[in-house]
């Protein structure tokens, strides 16, 4: 193939990467943000023997970790106004999409992680007469959060790639602002080759930091 690669117009367009990282980034960052919350409330709500909480909580969570992230972003951009009758702007219906999704699976994180704590631990504290809260407060969360670092430091790196999705509504992330320079320039090869790049040089270090804090989890154990 003849094909001639030519990075050098890409500097002509720096400003819409720029632009697309601080987007992609801010997306990650508030969904983490209100994914926790909201995963550690489900978390434990999933530990609850009353079915008439646990049940509604498990419903939500299976639905939004066993259907694709993809199809939720189009259903709430699209399916959600007509039920409501309330238009939803884009960016808040993709927000809204990620999430719902990253919150289902820190709740599994968060249950996983408060069942991993020894039984002889739980019967110990209720023996010194400690209530669920002051149980969860002072024994259980601070060794499980522990363990759990580890499956959120993975989930976390796995939902700045998820914000590539939002390009499918026009917002302006990452792969977004590729797309437009693509119908600019005419040069795909070129600028999602870069792209790829941007991904990696966030991700990549990420990804690192994450592995190291399993292994060192995993020397306290």
């Amino acid at each position: 193939m003849g094909y001639q690669w030519d990075f050098y117009f890409i500097w002509g367009y720096y400003n819409l990467f720029i632009e697309g990282v601080f987007i992609s980034l801010g997306f990650c960052v508030v969904t983490i943000a209100i994914g926790l919350i909201i995963g550690l409330f489900c978390g434990l709500s999933l530990l609850s023997r009353h079915r008439l909480l646990s049940f509604p909580v498990r419903s939500y969570v299976e639905v939004f970790r066993c259907t694709p992230l993809l199809v939720q972003i189009i259903w709430i951009y699209y399916a959600l106004p007509v039920i409501i009758n309330i238009n939803i702007p884009a960016y808040l219906a993709g927000g809204m999409a990620l999430t719902c999704y990253i919150s289902s699976f820190y709740a599994e994180i968060f249950r996983g992680g408060v069942i991993s704590i020894e039984r002889g631990q739980w019967d110990a504290a209720r023996a010194l007469g400690m209530t669920y809260p002051q149980l969860m407060k002072r024994i259980i969360l601070p060794q499980a959060i522990k363990r759990m670092v580890p499956p959120f430091m993975n989930q976390s790196v796995i939902q700045l790639k998820n914000t590539s999705l939002l390009s499918i509504l026009a917002v302006g992330d990452i792969l977004y602002q590729g797309s437009v320079i693509t119908s600019a320039t005419y040069r795909p090869l070129e600028v999602y080759t870069i792209v790829a790049i941007i991904y990696f040089v966030i991700l990549y270090p990420l990804t690192i930091l994450a592995q190291r804090l399993e292994a060192r989890v995993a020397t306290k154990e």
